[in-house]
C-alpha cells in the first residue's frame, strides 16, 4: 500500500491483509457509511458516527466506541490524499451465518473523491421494500438488480414504491420533491441519509419551508421539481420518474446545495 494512493483498505486501525479481507468477500451481516472527506475534514461527521452506533446496536447488541471509530478513520485518512471518500463497514468476526457474538471490526476503504453524476435523471417506478430500511446494510443485491433492470429499460436508475403506493427512495439515493414553495421529504420507511439529515438541519437554519408528505405517482404533474440526494451530492435533478416528466427547478436545487454547504466540515 502506497501513501497518499487514493485506494487503501485498512481493518481495525491497520492495513488490510488477505486474511482480513477473505472472510468478507461473502459476508452480508454488516453495515457502514460513506463520507466525502474534503481536505481531512467531513460534513455531518456527526451523523455518520451515530449511524454506525445506532445500526451496530441493532444488528450486534453493541457498538464500537466512537473514539476508536474515530482513530481508525483518521488513520485510512493518513494514508490517502487530502480528498478523498471513505466508507465505513462495520461487521462481527462471528461470521455472517451464526448466532454468537463475535468481536466487532471496521473496514475502512478508500477512493477517489467524487460528486455524483450531473443529471439530469430519469428513474423507473418500481414496487421494492428494502429489508431493515433505516439501516445501511451491505444485503442490497435487489437494489443492484433494479438498477440493472432499469437501466435496460431506458432510464438512468429506478426509485421505490412501498407497499402504499408511496415513493420512498431510490437505489443509493434519498428522494426530494420540491412544490413551488417547500421542500417535500416522502413519507414512507427509508433510511434516513447522512445528506439528508445536514440539508433538514441546515434547511431549517436558513428559515426555508420543508415537509413530510405521502408522494405518489398521481401526485408528481403538480409537482415543480424532484431531485436525488446522497453521500456524493445533496442534490441531482430528475426530469422523470416513470412516464411522467417533472420540470426543471434550478431554484430547488441551488437551494439543496446552499443548505450543504451551510454545515461545516469537522475534522475526522
Amino acid at each position: 500500500m502506497n501513501e497518499n494512493s487514493p485506494h487503501t483498505a485498512h481493518r481495525d486501525g491497520r492495513p488490510a491483509t488477505t486474511g482480513d479481507l477473505a472472510p468478507l468477500a461473502f459476508s452480508g451481516h454488516a453495515h457502514f457509511t460513506a463520507l466525502q472527506i474534503r481536505d481531512g475534514r467531513a460534513r455531518g461527521l456527526d451523523l455518520h458516527l451515530e449511524r454506525l452506533r445506532l445500526a451496530s446496536v441493532e444488528l450486534f447488541g453493541r457498538a464500537l466506541p466512537e473514539d476508536v471509530v474515530r482513530t481508525h478513520l483518521r488513520t485510512a485518512h493518513h494514508y490517502g490524499p487530502a480528498d478523498m471518500s471513505l466508507t465505513a463497514t462495520v461487521s462481527s468476526t462471528a461470521g455472517e451465518f451464526s448466532a454468537a457474538d463475535g468481536e466487532l471490526t471496521l473496514l475502512v476503504r478508500t477512493g477517489p473523491p467524487s460528486s455524483g453524476p450531473d443529471g439530469p435523471l430519469a428513474l423507473a417506478a418500481v414496487a421494492h421494500e428494502r429489508f431493515l430500511p433505516h439501516v445501511k446494510h451491505v444485503g442490497e443485491v435487489a437494489k443492484t438488480h433494479l438498477l440493472r433492470q432499469a437501466v435496460a429499460g431506458g432510464f438512468d436508475d429506478a426509485a421505490f414504491l412501498d407497499r402504499e403506493g408511496r415513493f420512498s427512495e431510490a437505489t443509493i439515493w434519498n428522494l426530494v420533491f420540491w412544490d413551488g414553495d417547500a421542500v417535500v421529504w416522502p413519507e414512507a420507511r427509508i433510511l434516513t441519509g447522512t445528506t439528508l439529515g445536514i440539508v433538514r438541519r441546515q434547511l431549517d437554519a436558513l428559515g426555508i419551508g420543508q415537509r413530510v408528505a405521502p408522494v405518489t405517482p398521481a401526485d408528481l404533474p403538480a409537482l415543480a421539481g424532484a431531485a436525488v440526494m446522497n453521500s456524493w451530492t445533496p442534490g441531482i435533478p430528475v426530469h422523470r420518474i416513470g412516464p411522467t416528466g417533472l420540470p426543471a427547478a434550478p431554484r430547488f436545487l441551488e437551494t439543496l446545495h446552499r443548505a450543504y454547504e451551510a454545515e461545516p466540515l469537522t475534522a475526522l
